[in-house]
């Protein structure tokens, strides 16, 4: 893992593009976060497709290549100074090959944001573009439209990230120590569905691994982990964070996995950094330097997430 290029912070007035490169979203939710965004000083911007819907697959937000075509669109528009993605669901796998890297690498730095299913770019905006990514609300997603942290942390990271270069755990560490690594992660089970394939990380070698999920069984967790072990992507990893389990319950059982599963190596694990699919959800860059203090609970980026 290196440190990857940081994009510039947003200023009042700059212009944010919303897409839908995976699941599809109901329009009053798309309107309630642009409604946000324009509170914030921001010029909000709505991808041509993100109100569609594939005619034959219902949980895809309009056609692999309608939803490639928005983001790339947006991506390579001067004009844009930001991408958020309206929700995550399923879907990003399918379009992220027919993305035309060279043009998007061409277009230059800007801000990405995004979770759950947005692991599959995260990880592909890392290695084709080198870039810094916020790990972040979902612009139309409950959580971002509902609840006031979830917003106020986006907002500061977007526009005065060094006031929020401590993430603070609410619970205990699993495993105690101290490591420093370039951030990476997200959703576990995207993350163990993505492996193997041509834009994800090799491996998180030298890498703070942050990761969450939502609605898994502990045995399908512990299934997910287990591969990760096996294939040797963990080899190397210098800590991991861990954020929320919406739905994954009972959450001992859970407990139990990841202090089986992760325990055995030899890093700091510290649990409940709020941040992933629960309420109020944190936002947190890939691809910087951070610090993970598994005594004090607390994980310290060395620079703020945007430039």
């Amino acid at each position: 893992m290196r440190e990857l290029l940081r994009p510039s912070r947003l200023a009042p007035g700059a212009r944010v593009a919303v897409v839908a490169p995976s699941g599809p979203v109901p329009e009053e939710r798309v309107q309630a976060g642009l409604d946000l965004l324009r509170g914030w000083d921001l010029d909000p911007v709505v991808a041509p497709h993100v109100l569609d819907r594939h005619g034959e697959f219902d949980y895809l937000a309009g056609t692999d290549a309608d939803r490639a075509a928005d983001l790339q669109a947006v991506w390579c528009d001067p004009s844009v100074d930001a991408v958020l993605c309206a929700r995550g669901g399923y879907g990003a796998q399918r379009m992220v090959d027919l993305l035309d890297w060279e043009a998007m690498r061409a277009a230059g730095p800007k801000v990405f944001v995004g979770f759950s299913d947005i692991t599959v770019l995260h990880q592909a905006f890392a290695n084709r573009l080198g870039l810094v990514t916020l790990h972040g609300p979902a612009a139309a997603g409950v959580d971002f439209i509902k609840h006031a942290r979830a917003q106020e942390h986006l907002k500061a990271t977007l526009f005065a990230p060094e006031r929020v270069r401590t993430l603070v755990s609410d619970g205990p560490a699993l495993v105690a120590g101290r490591a420093r690594g370039v951030t990476l992660g997200g959703c576990l089970s995207m993350l163990a569905s993505d492996l193997g394939t041509p834009h994800a990380h090799d491996g998180a070698r030298g890498g703070l691994l942050l990761i969450e999920d939502v609605g898994e069984r502990a045995y399908r967790i512990d299934r997910m982990l287990t591969q990760l072990l096996r294939s040797g992507w963990l080899d190397g990893v210098t800590g991991i964070a861990l954020g929320s389990w919406v739905k994954c319950g009972p959450y001992e059982e859970v407990r139990a996995v990841l202090v089986d599963r992760l325990g055995s190596l030899g890093v700091p694990v510290v649990e409940e950094f709020g941040f992933g699919h629960c309420e109020g959800a944190l936002t947190i860059p890939f691809g910087v330097s951070a610090e993970l203090d598994a005594d004090a609970g607390t994980l310290t980026l060395d620079e703020p997430a945007l430039r």
